[in-house]
């Protein structure tokens, strides 16, 4: 069994490991997973964190280029992909495949929304300085990246 991966580094053996079963027989899968310890959820945290500035830094375009090398992944492994999920699941392949396809979809329409730039909703309010009875200021504003999210997605989804 493989451990968790936290940044470049592989997680820690807690012992705490368990199979997973198919829904389908109630029959535990040799596929095993392995419990992350408190300190490797702290630890991933942190280095979200710290991984968020310069992530935020990146240009659209190196954002793009990030998610369309996920997508790609995604798509070189569907095979293993839906042999595990349709055994994890009790899904149907057709709707594995759909899944699956679907995620790397979407990765590089918002990889397509980052290389166009309006994801920013850019927005100028320009200065009128002889407005009364007092002058209007420029204002600008723009979506920026604010740090690290957890996300909790269905078992189901790729």
């Amino acid at each position: 069994m493989e451990t968790s991966i936290i940044g470049f580094s592989r997680g820690e053996q807690t012992g705490s490991i368990f199979n997973a079963v198919n829904p389908a027989t109630g029959n535990d899968l040799d596929v095993q997973y392995g419990c992350a310890s408190e300190g490797e959820v702290e630890r991933a945290c942190e280095l979200a964190q710290l991984a968020s500035r310069p992530m935020a830094s990146l240009s659209g375009a190196d954002k793009a280029k990030f998610l369309r090398s996920v997508a790609d992944r995604i798509d070189s492994v569907v095979e293993e992909l839906v042999s595990t999920m349709t055994r994890e699941t009790a899904l149907p392949e057709g709707r594995v495949r759909g899944e699956t396809g679907r995620t790397s979809g979407q990765l590089r329409m918002f990889a397509k929304l980052l290389d166009e730039g309006s994801w920013v909703d850019a927005r100028i309010d320009r200065a009128i300085a002889d407005r009364e009875p007092v002058p209007k200021p420029d204002l600008r504003a723009m979506l920026r990246p604010v740090g690290p999210v957890a996300v909790f997605c269905a078992s189901n989804f790729p």
